[in-house]
C-alpha cells in the first residue's frame, strides 16, 4: 500500500470521530512532512513510497530530521500523531507491528498550576472591582464584576465562557445551574451556581438592559450572556482584555503568575477546592477534566493529603503533649 492512500485512508476511519478542521489539518501536516522525509531518503518522490518503508531506522532518522529547530511541543505532537497512525495501520494488517514505540520523543513538560498569589487574592480582585476600581472609556463595572466571578467560582475556560448563552443558566431560584458545552475534549457538565452569583448575574443583566434599550425584553434564551458595549458576544481578546485590566486597576498585576491570565482564575478555583477539601474526582468533575491525574495536580499544590499524612505522626501529638505541661 502507498503511503498517500494509507493516509487517506486513515482520514476516512476518523470521519466519525469529528476531529475539527484544524486537528485534522494538524495531522496531514504531520503525516505528510515526516512521509516526505522518509521518501527522501528512499531516494523515491512521495507519491511511490510504500508503506514498507515505515521500519524503525528509516523512521528515526526521519524524526531526527523533523526535531532540528522545533520546539519539544512540536516534536511530541508529531510523534502522538505518527503513533496514532502505526497504530491504524497495525489494525488494518498493513504492518505487523507498531515502529514508534522505538523512535524517542520528548518527555512532557511538568505542569503546574499558576493560581493568583496570595490568599486574599481573589477576595481583594472582587472587592475592588465591586467598588468600580476599573477605570475605562465606557465602564460597565457590573459585566466587569459578573465576569471575573463567574470565572473564580465556576472555573470555565475562557471558550466555555464565551460560548454561554442567556438560556443556559437554568433551574429553580436558589438551585440555578449552568450548562457548559463544547469545553476541551466536549466535556458538557452542569455547573452548581449559588445564590450571591445567581443575583450578581441578575444586576448584570438588568445593567445590560438599561445600556442596551434596543435588546428584547426578556432576552432571548440563545442571546449571549456575556457582551461588549454594543451588546455583540465577547470575543476571546476582549476577555483577555478586560481580565488583564481588571487585574491592573485592581491592584493585583504583580500577584499574577507569568503565562497565566483567564486561565489563572480556574486554577484559583480548583486550588481553593483542594484547599477546602475537595476530593480530586469532585475537581475533575467541576472542571470538566477527562483524567483524574489533570485534577490531582490541585491536590499536590495545595499539599493537602500530604500535611494530613505529615500530621498523622504520633510524634506530633507527643511534642503537644510536652508544650502543655
Amino acid at each position: 500500500m502507498r503511503i498517500n492512500d494509507a493516509i487517506d485512508g486513515f482520514f476516512t476511519a476518523r470521519a466519525p470521530r469529528k476531529d475539527s478542521p484544524h486537528t485534522v489539518a494538524a495531522y496531514r501536516r504531520d503525516l505528510l512532512f515526516v512521509a516526505t522525509l522518509l521518501a527522501e531518503q528512499a531516494a523515491l518522490p512521495l507519491d511511490a513510497l510504500d508503506c514498507s518503508a515505515l521500519a524503525l531506522s528509516p523512521l528515526r532518522r526521519a524524526f531526527a530530521a523533523f526535531a532540528e529547530g522545533r520546539a519539544k511541543s512540536s516534536i511530541a505532537r508529531c510523534w502522538s500523531t505518527w503513533n496514532t497512525f502505526c497504530g491504524f495501520l497495525v489494525s488494518e494488517g498493513v504492518l505487523e507491528g507498531n515502529p514508534m514505540a522505538g523512535v524517542a520523543r520528548p518527555q512532557p513538560p511538568s505542569r503546574q498550576p499558576k493560581p493568583l498569589r496570595g490568599d486574599d487574592t481573589p477576595d481583594d480582585l472582587l472587592v475592588a472591582l465591586a467598588g468600580g476600581s476599573r477605570k475605562a472609556r465606557d465602564p460597565w463595572p457590573e459585566r466587569d464584576l459578573t465576569v471575573i466571578a463567574t470565572l473564580l467560582l465556576t472555573g470555565l475556560r475562557s471558550a466555555e465562557l464565551l460560548a454561554l448563552t442567556v438560556g443556559d443558566l437554568a433551574g429553580p431560584v436558589g438551585e440555578r445551574r449552568l450548562s457548559v458545552r463544547a469545553g476541551k475534549g466536549d466535556a458538557d457538565r452542569s455547573l452548581p451556581v449559588e445564590p450571591s452569583l445567581e443575583n450578581l448575574i441578575e444586576v448584570y443583566v438588568a445593567s445590560r438592559r438599561a445600556r442596551l434599550p434596543r435588546e428584547r425584553r426578556p432576552l432571548p434564551t440563545m442571546a449571549p450572556l456575556f457582551v461588549d458595549v454594543r451588546g455583540e458576544r465577547l470575543t476571546r481578546n476582549q476577555l483577555q482584555y478586560l481580565v488583564r485590566q481588571c487585574y491592573r486597576h485592581s491592584g493585583v498585576a504583580d500577584r499574577v503568575e507569568r503565562g497565566a491570565l483567564v486561565h489563572a482564575l480556574r486554577h484559583t478555583f480548583a486550588t481553593r477546592l483542594g484547599q477546602s477539601g475537595a476530593s480530586a474526582m469532585e475537581i475533575m468533575e467541576l472542571l470538566g477534566h477527562r483524567s483524574l491525574s489533570a485534577s490531582q495536580g490541585y491536590l499536590k499544590t495545595t499539599a493537602r493529603e500530604l500535611r494530613d499524612a505529615a500530621r498523622s505522626n504520633p510524634s506530633y501529638r507527643l511534642l503537644e503533649r510536652l508544650q502543655g505541661s
